[in-house]
């Protein structure tokens, strides 16, 4: 499975590299291949490193302004010309989503593939990964929009809210029929 996952490049704290690193070997132990932005940097190099030690295979999307960032060893990588080609390569080349602790990008990454499932233009899962409860305010957000009427689907049809890597990779794997 090629599982693609939007996540910081930033350096974080144990809080978030310790369930990151744990997530990325158990991808990399079940065979499947990271498809990420291709960075070389904080939580994306601790994520590939993982699944890179643990077997998997790595696909990076970079974009032309970050491609001195870009991780050399990775078993592909792409560069895309902005933002915009990136995004629409990282699904192209994936079975399913997950969505880690992230900033802005993480977040504009994240509502573009859940505009998109909302609007039937893929039918990926898509996994919110909420380590130590980073993602709470948005779950409940996205809650309240499903109450007040804004979501024209089910929450559930668009996002599966995780609390550990293990219930994400057992999500993902059973939506796609994967024993």
């Amino acid at each position: 499975m090629n599982i693609c996952v939007f996540l910081s490049a930033a350096d974080l704290d144990e809080r978030y590299t310790s369930p990151a690193r744990e997530f990325a070997e158990l991808l990399g132990k079940g065979g499947h291949t990271l498809v990420w932005g291709g960075s070389e940097s904080g939580l994306m190099k601790v994520v590939a490193d993982g699944v890179q030690h643990a077997g998997g295979r790595l696909v990076g999307v970079s974009v032309d302004f970050l491609a001195a960032k870009a991780r050399e060893n990775a078993d592909e990588m792409v560069i895309a010309k902005d933002l915009a080609e990136r995004k629409a390569l990282l699904l192209a080349k994936s079975d399913a989503v997950v969505i880690m602790v992230g900033g802005t990008g993480t977040l504009d990454e994240a509502t573009e593939i859940l505009e998109l499932k909302k609007h039937g233009k893929t039918t990926k899962p898509v996994v919110l990964l909420n380590t130590a409860g980073f993602y709470d305010g948005l779950k409940e957000q996205f809650r309240r929009m499903e109450d007040e009427g804004f979501l024209p689907v089910p929450l559930t049809e668009l996002v599966f809210f995780a609390e550990d890597g293990v219930a994400a990779l057992a999500y993902l794997e059973e939506s796609l029929g994967i024993q």
